[in-house]
């Protein structure tokens, strides 16, 4: 019986090791992630959850191993690496908004240059999308004018205006303040319901324990569980686990 493309995970990583100079930041990393799974990866800090998320779509390239996107080996360069990306959104700790553009120019702007899509489809999609994230009230102002925590969901709407196949999340609420952080977890944990495979590195504990499928948790570059949240959170396995679960879960 052959394979079919539903078979195929959406990510998968075989062997990769990264380094930064000496440091071995990613220890012969192996990781799948199905289709509409959510995968939340947890970790202290420097533990490689952020380089993990970026080798994905290749901001950071591996030493070796073998990076997957949909089957698709991941390309080293030029359009075949711009498609990829193009496929897979992605959302960072800054919201990096063209603060020139206002929020509905800023969603509009990747489908129209380089889906090549019909502006008036673009705008309406990006009034869509606004809406998807609670902020259609907003499309006509600029970045500046914005929360951070709108700003953010902005941000998520610009990568969905791609229709991409994966979602990447590397920290996206720890530039926010304390009471905006639940506005962008919302539309997130919308986002999962909704079947979108996502990669999510965060120190969200309850959004982990509500939205993920999966638990990953990393410790100095290497995956120590790979689990289901329940499990993770109230019985890990390992000593590191215990120990980051204990220093995080009193406070």
């Amino acid at each position: 019986m052959t394979a079919t493309a539903a078979d195929t995970p959406m990510i998968r990583m075989t062997g990769v090791d990264k380094f930064f100079g000496p440091l071995h930041v990613l220890k012969d990393i192996h990781l799948e992630v199905p289709r509409g799974q959510v995968v939340v990866v947890l970790g202290p800090s420097g533990s490689g959850k952020s380089t993990l998320c970026r080798t994905i779509n290749r901001l950071e390239p591996v030493d070796s191993g073998v990076i997957e996107v949909d089957g698709q080996p991941l390309p080293a360069e030029g359009k075949a690496l711009a498609r990829l990306r193009a496929d897979v959104g992605m959302v960072f700790q800054q919201f990096n908004l063209f603060a020139h553009k206002t929020i509905a120019e800023n969603v509009m702007l990747a489908p129209v240059k380089v889906r090549k899509a019909n502006k008036a489809e673009a705008r309406r999609r990006a009034l869509e999308l606004l809406e998807r994230v609670g902020i259609a009230n907003q499309a006509e102002k600029y970045p500046a004018q914005l929360s951070g925590g709108q700003q953010q969901r902005a941000a998520i709407a610009r990568a969905l205006a791609m229709r991409p196949k994966v979602m990447l999340f590397d920290e996206p609420t720890s530039a926010l303040d304390p009471e905006m952080v639940q506005e962008v977890l919302d539309v997130m944990t919308t986002l999962a319901a909704d079947g979108m495979t996502m990669l999510v590195v965060t120190h969200e504990m309850g959004f982990a324990r509500r939205a993920a499928d999966r638990v990953v948790f990393m410790s100095e570059g290497e995956i120590v569980e790979d689990t289901a949240p329940g499990e993770f959170f109230d019985a890990p396995r390992s000593e590191r686990a215990k120990d980051f679960l204990g220093k995080i879960l009193t406070h």
